[in-house]
């Protein structure tokens, strides 16, 4: 859920009305917002950076950090925040967002290359016409770019937002895509020349930049837009051209944004445009522009600013919520969200037209939702179930719970451990393969220590003595969890497996200690000693286990699992000086 911090001064000034933080609060609490915090650009840099110099040049303006609905896009900037609030409160109605031609000339063309389809094969495009930047809305344009970068661009993979200054350049533009060597221009904010390698190598320290590098960096071209004199605009998704950086005198802007999904590429650029064109000389005006495809003569007009219609069903709402309002009613509250009206030829339908910044608007359920919204969540009255359920324990659930007592009670003490390890932790500390073990991998861990899902529960049972070494022997832990391991017929490409583990720490392996957990454990089961309807212990060599002090756990034919003394290499892994025994099996074959 991303959070949004806009000036208290700035808003309230916008919305034409002050009110105090409670107040404020209720007024997001209904629009379904939260107020998160209420702090200062001094307290915000203090606390990031501990360090009170170098906040001492920070403004002391009160701001509200407002958490946002992650799919809501429109919300993420002051102008679609006050905006949204002014249409809820009724003091405005809706914008007619609306595209009109140049008064002077054609429309902007960008004309997309073949060679792009290697790399980022859409773009689309608009003109902001007349704009009046002041310092905070420059801010907040900034500003929402780079939400709306770490949200549903997912970090400039799926959709890179460039702006330029449009009386610095010469249209038509083109989209091309070149090896690294062949362009060169200035950067961002840069005095020299540099050409794409060397920007990949400039930036390969830079604290924001660095971490999109890896987008391009191993394509044999990269994406580049050129005017039609040449000059660089930018190289999306690192960084735009230095000559047409915006700025607080700039007039005319022109937004461009490369994609890999082009239904993306249109919400984000409906979103700028919409939120914006509202420092236009002419307000929620925009400029379109003419883009052309590769392989294509006739240009397609971005952006769409489309509107759509969706009808429902007054009874419906009224079903789905558990209110009891006329059709008249619903329509006038809704109106605070969307524009909604009656059908004259049926009064129980509500016609509501969906605005090209509500692109969460997926289903007219979440229409529904909208009116819930506008009624008010506390208003809603409460009412008992219609019908009785008896509810009843999930039957895993409900032998891990019974488990997990009768296990504390033989003495193990429970450990909790995480859930994601290291690919060290269950392959190479335990003498595996990590290709042998069908583990599911991270795509991009965060840590070292969370590459991937455990595939056992030995790991942490160990970490956690190590994390004890100077309690008391013996030391003995368990923990009744799942592992994940994948699984090409799953549904999902893995599942979960419920498993039991137990390990006794002392002096001595104390084998005879986990074999009389497992014989206890059976017993509880009503398990028998019984090579065929029952369990027993088979001898076999796994690198985990100390050779010879290894068997399977057999159920029924079926080997469910390892019991023995760990290897002295494994403990040294994990650093343990004392001898372990282990027992570990697989608990879902006796529910």
């Amino acid at each position: 859920m991303p959070t949004v911090g806009v000036k208290r001064d700035l808003l309230f000034k916008a919305l034409g009305k002050t009110y105090t933080d409670d107040e404020f609060q209720k007024l997001c609490c209904e629009f379904d917002l939260e107020l998160d915090e209420v702090t200062m650009e001094k307290q915000i840099i203090t606390k990031e950076q501990g360090a009170v110099d170098a906040a001492k040049d920070a403004s002391e303006d009160v701001i509200y950090r407002i958490d946002i609905p992650a799919n809501r896009y429109d919300l993420l900037c002051l102008e679609g925040l006050v905006q949204g609030l002014q249409v809820f409160l009724g003091k405005m109605k809706f914008p007619e967002f609306k595209t009109v031609a140049p008064a002077k000339g054609d429309l902007q063309k960008l004309v997309i290359t073949e060679a792009t389809k290697q790399i980022r094969p859409f773009a689309v495009a608009a003109v902001l016409r007349d704009v009046t930047f002041t310092k905070d809305s420059y801010a907040s344009f900034i500003d929402l770019q780079d939400k709306l970068h770490q949200n549903i661009c997912r970090k400039r993979a799926l959709v890179a937002i460039g702006t330029h200054e449009l009386d610095t350049l010469m249209g038509p533009f083109t989209y091309d895509a070149k090896a690294p060597k062949d362009i060169k221009f200035v950067p961002l904010n840069q005095d020299k020349a540099m050409t794409a390698e060397e920007l990949m190598e400039f930036y390969s320290t830079h604290a924001q930049l660095k971490a999109y590098l890896p987008i391009i960096r191993d394509s044999p071209v990269y994406p580049v837009i050129y005017d039609a004199n040449g000059v660089v605009l930018s190289l999306p998704p690192i960084i735009n051209g230095d000559h047409s950086k915006i700025k607080l005198e700039t007039r005319n802007v022109f937004i461009e944004c490369t994609a890999t999904d082009l239904t993306k590429a249109k919400i984000v650029l409906d979103t700028i445009v919409c939120m914006f064109s509202a420092h236009c000389a002419n307000p929620f005006t925009v400029e379109p522009c003419d883009v052309v495809n590769p392989g294509s003569t006739t240009p397609v007009q971005y952006p769409e600013l489309a509107f759509r219609k969706e009808t429902i069903s007054a009874a419906k709402a009224n079903a789905y919520i558990g209110i009891d309002e006329s059709a008249d009613a619903l329509a006038k509250m809704l109106n605070r969200l969307l524009p909604t009206t009656q059908n004259a030829s049926n009064p129980d339908q509500l016609e509501v037209l969906i605005p090209p910044t509500r692109h969460d608007m997926l289903h007219v359920c979440d229409i529904y939702e909208d009116v819930a919204i506008a009624y008010g969540y506390n208003r809603i009255p409460k009412t008992l179930p219609a019908t009785m359920h008896i509810a009843r324990q999930y039957p895993l659930n409900k032998l891990t719970e019974q488990l997990r007592e009768q296990i504390a009670q033989a003495g193990f003490t429970e450990g909790l451990t995480f859930t994601l390890c290291s690919r060290d932790d269950i392959a190479v500390k335990l003498n595996q393969d990590i290709e042998k073990i069908p583990a599911v991998h991270i795509a991009n861990p965060k840590t070292l220590e969370f590459q991937v899902v455990r595939t056992t529960l030995i790991p942490g049972l160990l970490k956690t003595l190590a994390a004890n070494r100077k309690m008391p022997l013996p030391l003995k832990l368990f923990e009744v969890s799942d592992v994940v391991l994948a699984d090409s017929k799953a549904e999902v490409g893995a599942k979960n497996e419920r498993r039991v583990c137990a390990v006794n720490c002392n002096k001595t392996a104390g084998f005879e200690v986990v074999h009389g957990l497992l014989d206890r454990v059976m017993q509880l089961l009503e398990v028998p000693w019984d090579k065929e309807q029952g369990y027993f212990l088979r001898a076999v060599d796994d690198p985990s286990y100390f050779p010879g002090r290894c068997a399977a756990i057999v159920y029924k034919g079926t080997d469910i699992g390892r019991i023995g003394v760990l290897h002295p290499t494994v403990l040294t892994a994990f650093e343990l000086t004392t001898p372990c025994s282990v027992v570990e099996f697989n608990m879902e074959y006796f529910v």
